[in-house]
């Protein structure tokens, strides 16, 4: 009996908007302490597990990023290092520390907003080119107007000062 080849369909990954709407509550956080306007979430299953923004200044801690935080939430509360089958929802392309640790800690999904124009690190295909074991999908510009803005006016009163 002759082996029938089959091809695993994958159906078309559509981001949820209520995710990335909370990322931007979340980025206002970062905003109040003085910080960048960046904030981002941990889903799985449909549900939030982790959740951060920025807190460097806060902190006075160069890790203190909207994606290391959410990811220790979640890695916390799943009590696993391990973040399979999990997506990260964040306002900003993430930096190369952000996008290795999501490597790392093998999030299946990246969906950002806005590109960050001097620090270009999440390219799916040179994510992806160092580890063997594990690929990570990019979604870039997801609700990338509302993004952006967080971040123009932030940095238009920066400017402004």
């Amino acid at each position: 009996m002759e082996k029938s080849s089959f091809y695993r369909i994958e159906p078309e990954f559509i981001p949820e908007k209520r995710f990335m709407e909370r990322a931007l509550e979340l980025s206002r956080e970062a905003l109040k302490s003085g910080d960048i306007p960046v904030g981002a979430l941990i889903e799985k299953d449909g549900e939030i597990i982790g959740e951060g923004f920025n807190t460097r200044e806060r902190d006075k801690d160069p890790l203190g990023h909207a994606e290391i935080n959410a990811i220790r939430e979640a890695s916390k509360r799943l009590g696993d290092w391990r973040l399979t089958s999990c997506r990260l929802y964040v306002t900003l392309e993430p930096c190369r520390m952000c996008s290795g640790a999501c490597v790392n800690a093998r999030i299946e999904r990246i969906i950002y907003g806005a590109d960050d124009i001097g620090c270009s690190s999440c390219d799916q295909e040179e994510l992806n080119k160092n580890s063997p074991s594990h690929k990570i999908k990019v979604y870039r510009n997801f609700m990338e107007d509302e993004c952006k803005k967080e971040l123009s006016e932030f940095f238009k009163t920066i400017r402004d000062k």
